[in-house]
């Protein structure tokens, strides 16, 4: 029997499923709110861990393809202190291929290869429970039914509703970003202060990290505490003003970790929220969730690869396992809970320390998770 399955999320979770389905030969729709693949720019870039989002690819017969792709040099990492004096260096050896780079734009054509994605199929909510199944509601107006939905659209669900009243709560972190390009032939002193992968410097309650992508490009993310409504008297628009303001934040840093802000192009007011550590749901059926939509923590690298594994192993049972489909999906959201909830509580201990009142903190902890 081939169930009706429809993933609703083009992002790395609801990929890594549909692409593992895809692999064994069973059909599944593919909505996605985005009017086209590059209707927006994809992000910044990811460290695949071997036992995570690593493993995803090689369920979806990927991991040769990201092998090449990726960019093991970028697991170098380097912690300054404020006056720029290095603290940290580490660099991988050149096999090491525990957590390599990829740009999220990368990944993202890596997991679509032959798959038939419906663009611009915005999605309202979901009906559990009807007739017919799982009744999709469409932007448009339109309706469909499913035998399974599965919520892979993010911090801000539209399925999520259908299974759990909870809504992400702010953190206290505002991240504020932008990016330089080119940065070799531009920036030449900035791509040595940063070196093959990223950077990060920590202050009292803030932090500025630089990460290299692709082609010159690096993203760079001004950490801070402060209220939702910091920017009340600020035109986020207006780039000069903004760029004013974070200068203002972290004077006396500096002058060539200032540089990052000084040369930033477009700047980006992105708010940290999370799901509560433990957030679990009564199963509804023919309806679940995946990656942030179901468990949205701290992006200290364990989100993206979790999500990844997730969709890869709940598109593996379904393909692989028993007739009933309620029952594969029971037992993988019991799986997820178990292994999300540890990663919260990590993820959200981690931000604590990183945009710490002691920068001494975030020094600890990056000798605690980087190789000795």
């Amino acid at each position: 029997m081939r169930h009706r399955i429809a993933v609703v999320g083009g992002g790395p979770a609801g990929l890594a499923f549909a692409r593992v389905l895809h692999r064994h030969g069973h059909p599944v729709t593919v909505l996605e709110r985005d009017a086209a693949r590059d209707a927006r720019p994809p992000g910044g870039v990811l460290d695949l861990h071997e036992g995570l989002g690593q493993l995803a690819l090689d369920k979806a017969g990927l991991l040769a393809e990201f092998r090449a792709l990726s960019r093991p040099e970028g697991q170098a990492m380097r912690i300054l202190d404020t006056d720029g004096t290095v603290l940290r260096d580490w660099q991988p050896d050149p096999d090491d291929r525990a957590n390599p780079e990829i740009d999220r734009g990368q990944l993202r054509d890596l997991l679509l290869g032959p798959l038939d994605v419906q663009w611009g199929r915005g999605v309202t909510q979901v009906v559990p429970g009807t007739r017919d199944g799982v009744l999709v509601h469409f932007a448009d107006g339109r309706q469909e039914a499913f035998d399974l939905v599965v919520g892979a659209d993010g911090a801000w669900s539209r399925i999520r509703p259908a299974v759990s009243s909870a809504t992400p709560q702010y953190t206290g972190v505002t991240h504020v970003e932008t990016s330089l390009d080119d940065v070799d032939t531009r920036h030449p002193d900035l791509a040595r202060l940063i070196g093959d992968g990223s950077m990060a410097v920590y202050g009292v309650n803030r932090g500025l990290v630089a990460q290299r992508n692709s082609g010159g490009h690096v993203k760079v993310y001004a950490k801070f505490r402060a209220p939702l409504d910091w920017h009340t008297n600020l035109d986020l628009a207006d780039v000069e003003a903004v760029r004013s303001s974070l200068l203002a934040l972290f004077d006396g840093w500096a002058d060539p970790v200032l540089n990052l802000l000084r040369h930033g192009t477009a700047f980006v007011h992105r708010p940290l929220y999370v799901l509560p550590v433990s957030h679990t749901w009564t199963h509804v059926f023919g309806v679940t969730l995946l990656g942030d939509a179901a468990h949205l923590m701290p992006p200290l690298g364990a989100g993206a690869n979790l999500a990844m594994l997730e969709g890869a192993e709940l598109a593996e049972s379904i393909a692989t396992g028993p007739e009933d489909l309620d029952e594969t999906v029971r037992a993988f959201e019991e799986q997820m809970w178990a292994r999300a909830g540890k990663w919260a509580k990590i993820t959200t201990a981690g931000l604590e320390r990183l945009v710490s009142p002691d920068p001494a903190e975030a020094l600890a902890l990056f000798d605690q998770v980087q190789p000795s």
